[in-house]
């Protein structure tokens, strides 16, 4: 491992730290609040669940976050990472519950600018409609739950000594399910930007168990968030478990268990296989706002109640925070991505082009793409992804879906199997026959990730994709994830050129045709 990356990672470390302060309040705020469990039962509860969810649940919604913005250098990823914790850490010192989510959407927004990338509107679209979706479906199932509990109430009368005791034990399930998912949800936010440059390898204890690349990076953010609950977390608890709303803690009980159940339904790879199984909808596996998710709870009780014991006020200043914070992680992301580059020459992107060549003219070809428009296109290589979809746009209309699969067979990555590399790689987490296949590709080179995806293919039914359907996106992630680290470790990467002083990669740029690396 490079003795710089360590130093890379503790952007995400500090992002960690600064969710953990700031969000141990949206899963035990109200229980602490209400005085029912102290302090350091919760942080110590939310600390073990934060990291357990974290492990187990966190690729999903991690998944989404890459399909927004895939931030190809650690410096790049440092930089998104940095600027989102910077936001955060702001807020939690103004003791507001601001969400983690829309502070590293912005930052990597910022990246994509920056570096002239493609931000996928579909993805985006599918995170706002999220943060939009999370706090009315938490409003609702709080309702829900009251009305049940209230009829729970009337059919059976506890002792009131008994009936304390009961809401404590309640309390605590509920704070430490909420912490399982908020780990599970809300580990892309932390370490999302580092899945795609990854430093780790995979690691296993004989044939007890083994972790990928990606489950170790997201055990180290996991640890990170448990450590920001413990040290750092009482002011922004005061705000959700008294200022918003005074509650019973009964009422409690129910906000940490909607916000639980929103954030798990949201993230549950498990859950989206069974539902789409039997033909169910689904949710999309999106990083929630925990704090969107945990004031909608809140609200939701507080309207049920005539609305007149919510504090406005209150509310209205988390939701200028809200607004503000993703615009500012943006603007900080650009600038830290400018300072990273030109002041101290750290690479901040991997040099990404685009072209269309002969094989890729065959490949859109049979996937059913206009190729007549694009004709001119094949006497250039295009720097940026924006350069090259301004191109297309100018010569052909086509579809979101369209445009995508011609901006990802188009992307020039070449691979090359080194016969080296080949034979000392260990994945313990692929099976025989996958490894197998990788094996079998020694020495050769591609031009393109899509080349290689259906080289291992052809070589191993274990590396197929099945149809792009919900009930196969779990059997899909898993091969995505290992193709990941395929293309990570046998990449041809090209650092981007040096810049000119105050230059940034933003600018669009085509050059004429040069004979490309396995092109």
């Amino acid at each position: 491992m490079d003795i710089s990356v360590p130093l890379f990672l503790t952007s995400g470390l500090f992002l960690g730290w600064t969710l953990g302060a700031n969000h141990l309040a949206n899963v035990f705020g109200t229980a602490i609040g209400t005085r029912m469990i102290s302090w350091a039962t919760a942080a110590v509860t939310c600390a073990i669940f934060v990291a357990l969810g974290a492990v187990i649940s966190g690729a999903g919604p991690s998944a989404t976050l890459g399909k927004l913005g895939a931030v190809n250098a650690i410096g790049g990823a440092f930089t998104v990472a940095l600027a989102a914790a910077i936001v955060m850490f702001w807020m939690t010192r103004l003791g507001l519950p601001v969400p983690t989510t829309q502070a590293i959407v912005g930052a990597i927004i910022g990246w994509n600018v920056f570096t002239a990338s493609v931000t996928d509107p579909q993805t985006l679209t599918e995170i706002v409609l999220a943060w939009i979706a999370g706090p009315v479906i938490a409003a609702v199932v709080a309702i829900l739950l009251l009305k049940v509990m209230a009829g729970v109430k009337r059919c059976y009368r506890p002792h009131l000594l008994r009936a304390d005791a009961y809401t404590r034990i309640g309390l605590w399930v509920a704070g430490a399910f909420g912490a399982y998912s908020l780990g599970a949800n809300n580990i892309a936010n932390v370490m999302g930007v580092f899945v795609p440059v990854t430093p780790f390898s995979s690691f296993s204890v004989g044939n007890l168990f083994s972790l990928s690349p990606v489950e170790l990076l997201f055990l180290l953010g996991g640890i990170a968030i448990a450590v920001g609950v413990l040290t750092y977390s009482r002011r922004v608890v005061h705000t959700i478990g008294s200022e918003l709303l005074d509650m019973s803690p009964l009422a409690a009980w129910i906000i940490v268990m909607a916000h639980s159940i929103v954030l798990f339904i949201f993230s549950s790879e498990g859950l989206e296989h069974l539902l789409a199984s039997r033909g169910l909808p689904t949710l999309p596996l999106v990083p929630m706002s925990s704090s969107v998710v945990v004031i909608g709870a809140v609200i939701g009780i507080g309207l049920y109640h005539s609305g007149r014991q919510i504090r406005w006020r209150s509310l209205g200043r988390i939701g200028l925070a809200w607004l503000i914070s993703p615009i500012l992680a943006g603007m900080i992301c650009f600038v830290g991505l400018f300072v990273m580059q030109n002041l101290f020459l750290v690479p901040v992107y991997q040099q990404v082009s685009f072209a269309i060549t002969p094989p890729v003219e065959k490949r859109m070809a049979a996937a059913g793409l206009p190729m007549a428009p694009l004709a001119d296109l094949g006497e250039k290589t295009f720097r940026s992804a924006v350069a090259f979809r301004d191109a297309i746009r100018q010569k052909v209309r086509l579809t979101e879906e369209q445009e995508s699969e011609v901006l990802r067979l188009a992307e020039v990555s070449p691979i090359h199997f080194e016969p080296e590399k080949v034979a000392t790689i260990a994945i313990p987490w692929l099976t025989p026959a996958q490894q197998n296949a990788v094996r079998d590709l020694s020495g050769k080179l591609f031009p393109a990730k899509w080349a290689v995806a259906e080289a291992l293919a052809g070589l191993s039914a274990e590396w197929k994709l099945r149809p792009d359907t919900k009930i196969n996106k779990l059997h899909n992630r898993q091969i995505e994830e290992g193709l990941a680290l395929i293309y990570q470790t046998f990449g041809v990467h090209r650092p981007a050129p040096a810049p000119a002083p105050g230059a940034c990669p933003c600018t669009p740029e085509t050059a004429p045709r040069q004979k490309e690396q396995g092109g």
